[in-house]
């Protein structure tokens, strides 16, 4: 038999009342006995029992969590952060992929799907700012990523286009000037997405230091092709072409991969000849020959943040608050590829 709640009130020295209140998330519970029920929990490894839960609330204590595809790296480990934040409130998580498609993202956020769910973090990318009504749903619902802005939801997005111009300008300080971008098209800017938010920051940084942008250093790869094999395969078309380059910025650490084993296969050295810079900072970026130089664009904390406002919007009694967008910070993460050692207190 696993722990208990009796078990949990014992170890953090609080009544059971209490464990109750902070698994429930009730307000009035001081932060330092919060933090010692919680350290229990983590501890013991207590999972509270849901269907007892929710027959006494109507909540089932699951959250719901829809990505377009966890063979990304980026989201699969998003949902690894969006779980652990849960798990430390008590909540279980249902990950659904909805491979991007229009439909099974619409699916996601009817109002059918989520009635066995207590609420919903939510990242299109088909879906888009003209879809903004869709996400009007009974159910508590979180907006992730950069397809619809000033919708009815709370929205946490990052800063894609002022990390990105940090990233160019980090390449700028290292003396590269033919700087190439691998993931969008010059020519295709009217969506709002990641890619051309990212492209936006790019054409900024080169703007303000009086480069002029050359199209044929941006190379675009579709969305599913936001991987290694569309890295590589835009990085050996380039070279080709025989188009001169010092630098590649890829919109995101996937691309980047490709592009660092193009340069391998290609006989250029990677900074010496061809500095790389990535883009959010997954864990295979660190582990790379070289380690690859990228934004990290605070997942942990668009987790946390995500959870939290959920959490809250499931809790809301009465009239609604106005939707909020949260921004966490980026930094940039200086690695081997542009030329830095690589160290564990990346």
């Amino acid at each position: 038999m696993g722990p208990t709640m009796h078990d949990v009130a014992r170890v953090a020295g609080v009544s059971i009342k209490t464990v109750s209140n902070v698994i429930n998330d009730y307000p009035h519970v001081r932060p330092g006995t919060r933090d010692r029920v919680n350290e229990a929990i983590e501890k013991l490894d207590y999972r509270p029992n849901l269907s007892a839960r929710g027959l006494r609330s109507g909540r089932t204590g699951v959250i719901g969590l829809a990505v377009p595809s966890l063979r990304e790296n980026y989201f699969a480990e998003l949902a690894d952060s969006v779980i652990r934040a849960a798990e430390k409130r008590g909540l279980g998580v249902m990950v659904e992929q909805t491979s991007g498609q229009r439909e099974a993202e619409l699916r996601a956020v009817s109002t059918s799907r989520p009635r066995f769910l207590d609420g919903l973090l939510f990242s299109p990318v088909s879906l888009g700012q003209a879809d903004a009504g869709a996400l009007t749903v009974d159910a508590p619902l979180v907006l992730l990523g950069e397809r619809i802005f000033d919708g009815p939801t709370d929205h946490v997005t990052m800063h894609n286009m002022s990390a990105a111009q940090a990233a160019v300008e980090h390449l700028l300080s290292i003396g590269r000037r033919r700087i190439a971008l691998i993931g969008a098209d010059l020519d295709d800017r009217k969506d709002v997405s990641s890619a051309n938010l990212r492209l936006e920051g790019y054409i900024r940084a080169l703007t303000a230091e009086g480069i002029e942008i050359d199209p044929a250093l941006v190379r675009p790869t579709s969305m599913s092709q936001w991987n290694r094999g569309g890295g590589a395969a835009a990085t050996h078309l380039m070279i080709r072409e025989g188009v001169e380059f010092d630098a590649v910025f890829a919109l995101n650490d996937t691309l980047g991969l490709g592009v660092l084993r193009a340069m391998r296969e290609e006989g250029r050295r990677v900074p010496d000849d061809v500095a790389v810079m990535g883009f959010d900072n997954i864990d295979e970026s660190k582990y790379s020959v070289p380690s690859m130089s990228t934004v990290d664009t605070g997942r942990d904390e668009i987790a946390s943040i995500a959870v939290d406002r959920l959490i809250e919007r499931i809790n809301e009694k009465g009239e609604r608050r106005p939707p909020e967008t949260f921004k966490p910070a980026f930094r940039i993460v200086a690695r081997e590829s542009t030329g830095f050692e690589s160290t564990e207190a990346d």
